[in-house]
């Protein structure tokens, strides 16, 4: 309990917490990049591949739960750090661009708010499926395969094919990938593993995961607008 209660309220614990989370939901997008990408495989490994999951409900809920958490603590730290930083230095600098600080950087409390609500439009999309907020007209619960499985596949396509969707997909995406470039350096600093001499070295690898994020998570709706994928 006292662990715990130093761990909040120490400006080192916040940093842990904040990085700990942040790598747990890394790793949540890798795996949600791989299972998303199967779309290109076809319908029967999309739909096969959100069948096994949903009939594994004890996995899937125990997935979502878990990223829940992460997600709260993650959100709620960040914004206590946040505040703190600013209550310790009242006055602003002159220069409103910190000295080495990149974009991804210096807007990641916005592109985190931001991030957050597409979380839940995602949601209310795709898992929940509220027919309202998909603009297709099409209740996403009533499309089943030759097999009487929920038809995922279609359901994307059907999703995607609507431009305004698609777009906010992507830049969703692209406001995503924003934030892991530089949460990614954070989190490798936070544990130890990056420093003066390997900080080259990192960056590359956050930049790189980030613009494989981007590439993975646009490439789906950019693919059925294209026609490419139908």
């Amino acid at each position: 309990m006292k662990f715990g209660s130093r761990l909040f309220s120490s400006s080192v614990g916040k940093k842990w917490i904040v990085a700990l989370t942040g790598l747990a939901m890394i790793g949540f997008l890798v795996g949600h990049l791989a299972g998303n990408l199967l779309i290109f495989l076809g319908s029967e490994h999309t739909n096969a591949y959100a069948h096994f999951l949903k009939s594994n409900m004890e996995l899937l809920w125990g997935a979502r739960i878990g990223l829940l958490v992460m997600l709260i603590l993650h959100v709620y730290t960040s914004i206590k750090l946040s505040l703190e930083n600013k209550a310790a230095r009242p006055v602003q600098y002159a220069n409103a661009t910190p000295f080495g600080a990149g974009l991804a950087s210096r807007y990641m409390t916005l592109t985190g708010i931001t991030i957050l609500v597409f979380i839940i439009y995602h949601l209310l999309h795709f898992t929940f499926l509220v027919e309202p907020v998909n603009l297709t007209g099409t209740d996403f619960a009533e499309l089943h395969d030759a097999e009487h499985r929920h038809d995922v596949y279609k359901m994307l396509i059907t999703g995607f094919s609507q431009p305004i969707i698609a777009g906010f997909y992507i830049l969703a995406m692209l406001l995503v990938s924003t934030h892991v470039s530089h949460a990614a350096t954070a989190v490798f600093q936070s544990i130890g593993v990056r420093t003066v001499v390997n900080k080259p070295l990192f960056d590359k690898i956050s930049f790189a995961l980030a613009v494989i994020f981007f590439l993975g998570f646009s490439s789906i709706p950019i693919s059925v607008l294209l026609g490419i994928v139908k």
